[in-house]
């Protein structure tokens, strides 16, 4: 295995967000009257907005219009954009910093894979953008993870093939997309937990020792 570029998945990889992501779908259910707690949280992970506000309307009595669920996201990601204000350079783990810049005195290309359309607002609050090759997000496809679409452009955006990149992920449906699309596949947090991928990290500095 001859791995030329890697593709991280950014939040739950490269920083955690996820509590900022919780106390924004929480206020919003709260305003709705709709039971939301952490255990529904955990099956948004990976998942973009639309998708994660049809799981979350899933505990509603009511029906919504399209033009209601619009709202209702724009007003999620509102609240989540105010929560980043909060995040800082000094959120970010300096251990997984030393990685990218081994990774990259290494040789090997970097990228965020993300279906998330903050993206660039976090890799600028944590002011981590230099440290990538490429950046695809959420802006940029159309479809979500766990179809291959947003992987397929970072690897392409590197100039590399999918058999010759390796694609971080924390979350199932990440893993999924990694492997729809012809990647190399390796899991952390949850993923890993349940055995997911091709290969499985403690944490992210493992990747040192296999490529």
């Amino acid at each position: 295995m001859d791995i030329k570029g890697i593709i991280f998945d950014l939040d739950g990889v490269l920083c955690s967000t996820d509590e900022y992501h919780y106390r924004a779908w929480k206020q919003l259910a709260d305003e709705l009257g709709i039971p939301f707690d952490r255990k529904i949280n955990d099956r948004l992970r990976g998942v973009s907005r639309e998708k994660s506000l049809e799981i979350i309307l899933e505990k509603s009595s009511k029906s919504y219009t399209e033009e209601e669920k619009r709202r209702f996201a724009d007003s999620k990601n509102r609240t989540y954009r105010q929560l980043l204000s909060e995040l800082t350079k000094n959120d970010f783990p300096k251990d997984v910093t030393d990685t990218l810049l081994r990774l990259k005195k290494a040789g090997k290309r970097l990228a965020v894979g993300s279906s998330s359309k903050n993206t660039p607002l976090i890799l600028e609050r944590l002011e981590i953008r230099n440290l990538f090759d490429a950046v695809a997000d959420g802006n940029d496809i159309v479809h979500s993870k766990p179809d291959p679409e947003v992987f397929l452009l970072a690897a392409k955006r590197l100039g590399l093939a999918p058999r010759d990149c390796l694609v971080v992920e924390d979350a199932e449906s990440g893993i999924q997309a990694g492997k729809a699309g012809g990647f190399y596949t390796a899991s952390v947090g949850e993923a890993a937990r349940l055995g997911l991928g091709d290969f499985r990290l403690g944490r992210l500095g493992d990747l040192l020792g296999m490529i």
